[in-house]
C-alpha cells in the first residue's frame, strides 16, 4: 500500500481502494438456480432442480455435510455444481437438513439416515419416475450417504464420495482430538446433554482450529484480484459460505464420536443403523471416490481405504489436485464427474 502525501491527502493504490471498499458493497446473490419444494419434514426441504433439458433417466440426489449450509453446491451462475448439473440435462434433488434447534438434540445419525435421506430417496425416485438414482455426498455427507447406502432398500446405481472421511484409525490433524476421545481424557456428553446441540459457533471455532495456519490466505488472493469484480463476488460468496456453519444436534454429535473417532465401526463392519448392519461390502452401486490433494481437513488416509472394502465390480479413485471445498465449477461438470457420471445414468436416446 503506498501512503504518499500529495497536496496534504493520502494517494491508496487502486486494489487497496477496491479492497478496503468490498464490505461496503451489496452482498452478491447466492443458490439461485431454478428450485422448488417437494417435501419438507421438521427443518428440512427436498429441493427439486429442474434439467435445461433432461438428457438421463437417473436422477441426481446430493447429500451435503451435518455441520454447513449446501449452498456451496450453488454459489452463484457460473460458480455452481448444480448448475452444472442441470445444463448437463439432469435431474438434481438435494436434501438440505436446515438449522437443528434445542428440540432437535435428540437427532440421531440413525435419525438422519432413515427419517430424512431414505425418506427423501424414496420422494425423489416417486417425483422423477425414475426407476434408479445417483447418491452424491460430500465430506461428512458422503460418511452418512455411505452409511445409507450400506443399508438402503432404494435402487442406487451410482455412489460418488467427495471427500469423505472412512477410516478414522488414520487421521493425521484429528490425532490429538481422537487419542483424547479414545482414552476418555475428552469427554463432552454432560455438556452435550446439558445444552442439547453444539452451536454453530463452536462447529465454526472447531473447523478454525484445523485450518488456522491457511484461514488467512485467501484474504491475500482478494487483495490481489480486488480489481476483479467477477473474483471478488465468487470470493464472498465463498467466505460468506464458509463462515455459515450450522448447529450439530448432541444425539449426532455423541454418535459420531461413538461410532467413528472413537470405535471406527464403519471401517471394521460393526456398525448398525437402527439394528441393521450398514456394512460397506453390502454396497452393490457403481462407485466413484474422490480425494482432492491438498486436503488438510480430510487426508487421503482417512478416505482411500474404503477401495479395499467395497466389493462392487465398478468402483473409480480419483485424485484431485486441489484443497477440501472446491469453490469454481465454470458452470461445467468438473471432467471427472463428466468421464465418469453420464455413461452410468442411462442416456435418453432421442431420434435423429
Amino acid at each position: 500500500m503506498k501512503n504518499n502525501k500529495a497536496g496534504g491527502k493520502s494517494m491508496v493504490t487502486p486494489k487497496w481502494k477496491h479492497f478496503l471498499d468490498i464490505p461496503n458493497r451489496p452482498m452478491p446473490e447466492m443458490g439461485i438456480t431454478p428450485r422448488i419444494s417437494i417435501w419438507n419434514k421438521n427443518k428440512s426441504t427436498l429441493w427439486y432442480y429442474p434439467p435445461v433439458k433432461k438428457k438421463y433417466k437417473v436422477p441426481v440426489f446430493l447429500i451435503y455435510s451435518l455441520i454447513n449450509t449446501p449452498v456451496i453446491l450453488d454459489l452463484g451462475p457460473g460458480n455452481s455444481l448444480i448448475e452444472a448439473f442441470v445444463k448437463e440435462g439432469f435431474e438434481v434433488y438435494l436434501i438440505d437438513f436446515g438449522s437443528p434447534g434445542y428440540e432437535d438434540g435428540d437427532t440421531t445419525i440413525d435419525d438422519y439416515i432413515v427419517k430424512y435421506i431414505k425418506a427423501g430417496v424414496r420422494r425423489a425416485l416417486l417425483h422423477s419416475g425414475a426407476s434408479e438414482i445417483s447418491i452424491m455426498g460430500f465430506c461428512l455427507g458422503g460418511t452418512i450417504a455411505t452409511m445409507y447406502a450400506a443399508i438402503a432398500d432404494e435402487p442406487i446405481r451410482n455412489l460418488i464420495l467427495s471427500v469423505t472421511p472412512i477410516d478414522f484409525s488414520e487421521s493425521p490433524v484429528f490425532d490429538q482430538w481422537q487419542a483424547s476421545i479414545k482414552d476418555g481424557s475428552a469427554n463432552f456428553d454432560e455438556v452435550i446433554d446439558t445444552f442439547k446441540i453444539i452451536p454453530a459457533s463452536g462447529v465454526k471455532d472447531g473447523i478454525r482450529l484445523i485450518t488456522s495456519p491457511i484461514y488467512f490466505s485467501p484474504y491475500l488472493s482478494l487483495l490481489n484480484q480486488a480489481d476483479n469484480e467477477q473474483y471478488v463476488q465468487n470470493w464472498r460468496r465463498f467466505n460468506a459460505w464458509t463462515n455459515g456453519h450450522v448447529p450439530l444436534s448432541g444425539a449426532a454429535a455423541k454418535q459420531l464420536a461413538d461410532d467413528l473417532i472413537k470405535n471406527n465401526r464403519l471401517v471394521k463392519g460393526r456398525l448398525k443403523v437402527k439394528g441393521k448392519k450398514a456394512k460397506i461390502e453390502n454396497i452393490d452401486a457403481n462407485v466413484l471416490v474422490v480425494a482432492s490433494e491438498h486436503d488438510r481437513l480430510v487426508p487421503q488416509e482417512m478416505i482411500s481405504p474404503i477401495m479395499k472394502l467395497l466389493r462392487c465390480n465398478d468402483k473409480t479413485y480419483t485424485l484431485l489436485q486441489s484443497g477440501h471445498a472446491s469453490n469454481n465449477y465454470a458452470g461445467v461438470l468438473p471432467q471427472y464427474l463428466k468421464e465418469w457420471l453420464p455413461q452410468r445414468s442411462s442416456p435418453i436416446k432421442t431420434l435423429k
